[in-house]
């Protein structure tokens, strides 16, 4: 675990381009699970994952909608630089309304594997519970380092699909977890 890194609350007012200027979103994906029949089956792939400018301002939108809709999002600081961020919507769904959407968890690349999205996932999965959630859903990457580290979490298949998700990122794994 990174115990150098500050975790706290992003508040709307300092969602802003400068607040990730020393974040960076690259993956290098050479092997994604994807669902054949209902199986998940590993599959190799070669592609690179990267934001571009257009990319962060429109992450900005969707935090800023997150915050303005009820919902909250957790930062890692390196001092006043977000080096990982999760976000969860304030609108419960799903038949009784017990889901909350983790609709994004990331850690820049170069701090990956050191406990960082662990810490935030709990925050979130925290927050959700204390706002009367039962289970966190999520629309994890097809790529296998996303869904193993989800796996590794605890989380599921969903029991129950978002649509919406479904529909934006077919080739996504749907999950849920407990809380």
């Amino acid at each position: 675990m990174d115990d150098t890194l500050i975790y706290r609350k992003i508040e709307l007012e300092e969602l802003n381009l400068d607040l990730f200027r020393k974040f960076e979103r690259r993956q290098n994906v050479a092997r994604q699970l994807q669902k054949q029949g209902d199986a998940w089956v590993e599959k190799p792939v070669s592609l690179v994952e990267e934001w571009s400018r257009e990319d962060y301002e429109f992450l900005l939108t969707c935090l800023q909608n997150t915050i303005q809709e009820g919902g909250v999002v957790f930062g890692a600081f390196e001092g006043n630089a977000v080096k990982g961020f999760a976000s969860i919507s304030g609108k419960p769904f799903g038949y009784a309304g017990t889901y909350r959407d983790l609709t994004s968890l990331h850690v820049s690349r170069e701090l990956r594997g050191r406990g960082i999205g662990t810490r935030l996932f709990h925050l979130a999965a925290g927050w959700a519970l204390a706002m009367g959630g039962q289970k966190l859903y999520i629309a994890a990457n097809p790529a296998i380092e996303s869904q193993l580290f989800y796996r590794a979490l605890g989380c599921t298949d969903a029991m129950e699909l978002n649509e919406e998700h479904v529909k934006n990122g077919p080739t996504d794994r749907q999950m849920e977890y407990v809380l």
